[in-house]
Formats: C-alpha cells, structure tokens, sequence
C-alpha cells in the first residue's frame, strides 16, 4: 500500500467513481460535479502524487468547451458543462484503471514491476 491505498482499493473507488461519472452526464448536476472531482482528484493524488499544472492543463478537465465568461451560466449551459467535465474525467479514471490493471503502473512511491519496453 502506497499513499494509503492499495491497488484493490484504488480499482473498487475507480469503478465506484466511474459510475457516478455516467450518472453525472445522464443526470447532470453542478454539486455533485465538485464532490465527485474532489473525490476523483484525492484518489489520483493518492495513488500518484499531485499533478503539475502543466499536465493539469493538458488534460484540460474542468473547461468548459464553450466557455462562458463575464455572466452565471444558464441551466442549458450548466448541464452542458457537467456534461462535458464529467466525460472527460470519466475517461481519465478509465485510463488510469488500465494503468494499474494491464499496465501494472506504479504508485508514489514503489518502483516498476515490469521492465520498460
């Protein structure tokens, strides 16, 4: 266990996780979109140490591809944004279950199981 959180338990939160991510876009809701990230971002944190912002900002999850400045967004627009946030956040949980599922990825703090390709 690393960060306080084994391998078992990071896959069982990711799943939990992404299952409240397709609710979220079926069902969009602007709270439960922060709770959810504040959870997701706290596992990935914990599993692999904070994210830089540059990589934070390849990723580009939170923004809005419409983005709306200067003004409240509209129900319409609010929906719209969870939407998207929640899809594409929900694509990085998937990504990072693969990382430790097939890829064997380590964790802050452990070393590579694998040899590198």
């Amino acid at each position: 266990m690393i960060g306080g959180v084994t391998r078992d338990e990071y896959i069982r939160a990711v799943a939990v996780l992404v299952r409240e991510g397709e609710r979220l876009e079926a069902r969009p809701s602007l709270p439960a979109l922060q709770t959810w990230i504040a959870a997701s971002d706290e596992l990935l944190r914990n599993a692999w140490g904070s994210m830089d912002r540059y990589h934070l900002s390849w990723l580009m999850v939170g923004r809005p591809s419409g983005a709306v400045r200067g003004r409240p967004m509209a129900p319409d627009e609010e929906r719209a944004y969870v939407r998207d946030v929640a899809i594409q956040k929900t694509a990085a949980l998937r990504m990072s279950r693969k990382a430790v599922e097939d890829d064997d990825m380590p964790f802050v703090g452990e070393s590579p199981t694998r040899e590198t390709r």
